[in-house]
C-alpha cells in the first residue's frame, strides 16, 4: 500500500520504521529540517504535499494533538473514498468531536497506540518502538468495517496489542491519570530538586537510579506536551487535585510522625507491582 505518514517525529517516524517494511511510505511535515532528516534517515521514501493524498490508500495523522483536529479534516476533505485515515494523538475527544459529522467520518480510526520515549524529532524514531505495546482505538462504531480490518492488518506484523474503547471521552479521562499526570509528576520533581539543589554536581553525585527513572519524561519535548496538557486540561486538573490531596496527606501523617498511617498507605500502593506485572513482563 502507499501510505503518507503527516508529521515525522517520534511517532510518525517510528510507525514509517515499520510500515516501510512492507508498504511504500511517504512523508509530509512541516518543518523542512524534519523533512530532510526523515529522507536522510531513510524514514520515507520521499516528501510529498497534500496534493498527493487522494492517490494513498492510508494517511496518518501524528502531528502535535492541538493540530489534529484540523489536520484532519483537512485529509478527509481530499482523500479518495477507500483511504483509510487514522490519527495517534494521546487524546481523541478533540480530533472525534471535530470529524464527527464529516461525511467521510467513516474513512477516520481514532488510534492511540501506548508507546513512546522522552525523545522528539526524526531522529528519535526507532525500529521496535510498538512491539508488545497496546494501541487503543476509540468509537470504532463510527468507522466503517472495511478501514478499521485495514487497520488491524496494517499494525499486525508490529505486533502490537489493540484495545476498543466507545468513548474518546472516557480515553482522555484514564490517560489523563495513567500517562499525562506521570509526566506532569516528572516535570514537577525536576523543577523543584533544580529550584533547591542550585549546585547540578551535588545532583550528579548524589541522585540514584530512582531519581533518574522518575524524572526520565521530564526530558520529553514541551513542544509534545504542551499541547497534549492544553487538549486534556478538563480531566488533568481531576487528576491533579486528587494526586495534590494523597500527597497533602502522606505530608500530614510525616508531620504527625504516624509511622503506622505512612507503613500503612505504602503497603496498600504495593498493590501497584500486581497490576503493572503484565506491563513490566
Amino acid at each position: 500500500m502507499k501510505i503518507a505518514i503527516i508529521g515525522l517525529g517520534l511517532i510518525g517516524g517510528s510507525l514509517a520504521i515499520e510500515f516501510q517494511k512492507n508498504h511504500t511510505v511517504y512523508g509530509i511535515d512541516s518543518n523542512a529540517e524534519n523533512q530532510q532528516k526523515a529522507v536522510k534517515l531513510g524514514l520515507v521514501e520521499k516528501i510529498i504535499d497534500y496534493s498527493k493524498l487522494p492517490k494513498m490508500d492510508v494517511v496518518v495523522i501524528a502531528v502535535p494533538v492541538n493540530a489534529t483536529p484540523k489536520v484532519a479534516v483537512e485529509v478527509l476533505e481530499i482523500i479518495n473514498d477507500k483511504t483509510l485515515v487514522f490519527d495517534v494523538g494521546s487524546t481523541k475527544e478533540g480530533v472525534c468531536n471535530a470529524v464527527k459529522k464529516h461525511p467521510k467520518r467513516a474513512n477516520f480510526v481514532a488510534v492511540h497506540p501506548i508507546a513512546g520515549t522522552e525523545f522528539s524529532g526524526p531522529n528519535a524514531a526507532i525500529e521496535n518502538l510498538f512491539t508488545n505495546k497496546v494501541s487503543i482505538i476509540c468509537e470504532q462504531e463510527l468507522s466503517a468495517k472495511k478501514q478499521i480490518d485495514k487497520l488491524l492488518h496494517l499494525f499486525e506484523p508490529i505486533n502490537m496489542r489493540m484495545v476498543f474503547m466507545n468513548s474518546a471521552k472516557k480515553h482522555d479521562k484514564h490517560i489523563a491519570y495513567v500517562s499525562h499526570l506521570s509526566h506532569i509528576s516528572s516535570f514537577m520533581l525536576g523543577k523543584t530538586v533544580l529550584e533547591i539543589e542550585k549546585g547540578e554536581k551535588n545532583i550528579f553525585d548524589m541522585a540514584g537510579s530512582g531519581f533518574a527513572s522518575t524524572v526520565r519524561l521530564a526530558k520529553s519535548s514541551p513542544n509534545t506536551w504542551t499541547p497534549i496538557f492544553m487538549q486534556n486540561k478538563k480531566y488533568i486538573l481531576k487528576s491533579l487535585d486528587e494526586y495534590i490531596n494523597n500527597l497533602l496527606e502522606f505530608k500530614k501523617h510525616l508531620q504527625n510522625e504516624s509511622k503506622e498511617a505512612i507503613y500503612q498507605t505504602m503497603e496498600e500502593t504495593n498493590h501497584i507491582k500486581e497490576v503493572l506485572n503484565g506491563i513490566i513482563k
